[in-house]
């Protein structure tokens, strides 16, 4: 760990004030972005940062050293997405989800599109779709650990992900067609 990130997380072990502006301005503008990906909105995602954030202030003594704190930052932003979701979970019915394989075939397709746009359509996604691409896709859990998380079943878990992807690949092919047409 570098001198001066150790010596601001000994000023937040203190509640120096000064010293936790420095950690948030620090660490704040990636793990936004890790927000943003599991929030539905720009609101909600702010919401979990900044939940995210206290909960990091409140358990800081926990961190022993050991490992990137960059990682223990980012696996308690996760995690607080997690809780914020379950507050207001509903459970889609695996009845009503498909198996789909279809995955991003066309990588050139999704380089016409804006970052913000590729990330306003993710957020459109329904709640556990979009949790469940993030914890798979983004974060690198395996079904049966997003299952034990979630609640689910790993199927549904399975099911979740094969939706998200396909409802994905839908909207984005419809913003393609747009652009096409605007071209």
């Amino acid at each position: 760990m570098v001198n001066s990130l150790k010596k601001i997380l000994k000023g937040c072990l203190k509640n120096n004030k000064a010293d936790q502006y420095k950690l948030y301005s620090l660490y704040s503008p990636k793990m936004y972005g890790i927000c943003l990906r599991y929030a539905g909105s720009t609101d909600e995602a702010q919401d979990i940062l900044q939940e995210g954030f206290i909960r990091i202030f409140q358990h800081l003594p926990s961190f022993k050293g050991k490992g990137s704190f960059e990682g223990w930052i980012k696996r308690i932003m996760v995690n607080t997405a997690i809780e914020k979701y379950r507050e207001r979970v509903y459970h889609l019915s695996v009845d009503s989800i498909s198996e789909n394989g279809n995955y991003f075939t066309d990588n050139h397709a999704l380089e016409l599109l804006e970052v913000n746009d590729v990330l306003n359509l993710f957020q459109e996604l329904p709640d556990q779709y979009r949790l469940v691409f993030n914890l798979y896709a983004m974060e690198g859990y395996a079904h049966k650990e997003i299952a034990e998380m979630l609640n689910i079943s790993e199927s549904t878990s399975r099911s979740n992900l094969a939706r998200a992807r396909s409802l994905l690949q839908k909207k984005i092919t419809r913003e393609l067609v747009i652009i096409e047409k605007a071209i």
